[in-house]
């Protein structure tokens, strides 16, 4: 047990079942939308947060006894709050497995998902959580003023966590010489079990690859600011200098091709872009930037080539994405910063206008 917005409240995710605070509940009460919280049993949903999505739980098996009896009855329904980007299909298929065995009905339940993909599930919901939870963290730091001055760096690119995928596009763009001109760091000792045959990226299918993502680690771990890595993990903070003297970032979001469901998945690396006034290239699932669209942010289609993101073939999407960066460093980049001014506005006055209709428009879905 523990109090709200305690440090031990924010650990539930640590502990089995890895059951969180429904964050919903928290953008409600940021965005002015009015929902009914009771103790009753009433018609509505029973909501569980998820840290992560554990195929070892029969999470219908640990419904309070009264719960699980108006389910059974058709009373009420569990509302599952997810803002992971796991494939959508496989937990379906898990959870109705757990229906059937505990003998409920087959629509008892509600599935709010991270990943697009959950767009195309029966009784599965997509929503982007991590716009809203990067709003809501970092509320409390002005946005970034957008300016036309000189900036040091053309390219801004981050990594806080080692994965096998992320070394090779790294490792790519150092020995393109595009790292020359970046800002940019790369932490090989946060370690998060990736193994090297999980990567989705065929590097013996480039040249060379291999041998330089040894030769890459050697210079790593690099460093592009002064936060250790428990802070550059903390949503409140960010590095000015990041956004305000460079002029695009390279964004490696956290999955490359989101579980193989062929869904995206965006997160705060992404919305940080958006808030602080920055282009970018995303370096990330297929359909990443088109979920942008959809949530109605420009991403520069007349100044990059965004082909890349329709490429489902991981692989030739990684290479599409290096020729876009590279012809944006071939360019005046300080011109072509100018050419996307309007759409970085654009993005950063959207991001920061209240979402109050994105919780309404999931609302009614549901």
């Amino acid at each position: 047990q523990a109090e709200p917005y305690t440090p031990q409240w924010r650990e539930f995710v640590q502990h089995w079942p890895s059951t969180v605070p429904v964050e919903l509940f928290e953008h409600c009460a940021t965005h002015n939308v009015d929902i009914n919280l009771t103790t009753d049993i009433v018609p509505g949903y029973y909501a569980i947060g998820l840290g992560f999505f554990n195929f070892g739980i029969d999470y219908f098996e640990l419904l309070p006894k009264l719960i699980f009896q108006a389910v059974k009855e058709h009373q009420i329904k569990i509302l599952f709050y997810y803002h992971e980007g796991d494939n959508p299909k496989n937990i379906q298929n898990h959870l109705d497995v757990l229906v059937r065995k505990n003998n409920l009905p087959a629509d008892c339940y509600h599935f709010i998902s991270g990943n697009t993909a959950a767009k195309q599930l029966d009784r599965f919901h997509y929503f982007p959580d991590h716009e809203l939870l990067y709003w809501h963290r970092n509320r409390n730091t002005p946005a970034e003023a957008i300016h036309l001055h000189r900036r040091q760096a053309n390219f801004t690119v981050l990594n806080r966590t080692h994965k096998w995928w992320r070394a090779s596009v790294m490792a790519d763009l150092w020995r393109q010489g595009i790292l020359e001109h970046a800002q940019w760091s790369y932490n090989q000792l946060i370690d998060c079990g990736d193994r090297p045959e999980d990567n989705p990226i065929e590097i013996d299918s480039i040249e060379n690859l291999r041998n330089d993502i040894n030769h890459f680690f050697l210079e790593c771990p690099h460093v592009c600011d002064s936060l250790n890595s428990d802070q550059h993990n903390d949503h409140h903070l960010h590095v000015p200098e990041h956004y305000n003297n460079s002029y695009c970032s390279i964004i490696l979001e956290t999955h490359f091709d989101a579980d193989g469901s062929g869904g995206a998945f965006l997160t705060e690396k992404t919305f940080k872009c958006l808030k602080h006034g920055h282009p970018f290239v995303i370096v990330g699932a297929p359909g990443s930037l088109n979920t942008l669209r959809q949530l109605g942010y420009r991403v520069f289609d007349h100044a990059i080539d965004n082909s890349y993101d329709w490429e489902t073939d991981n692989t030739q999407r990684w290479l599409m994405a290096r020729e876009a960066i590279k012809q944006i460093q071939r360019y005046n980049i300080h011109d072509w910063f100018q050419s996307v001014y309007k759409d970085v506005v654009h993005n950063q006055q959207l991001f920061l206008q209240s979402k109050h209709d994105r919780v309404n428009n999931l609302l009614s879905q549901l």
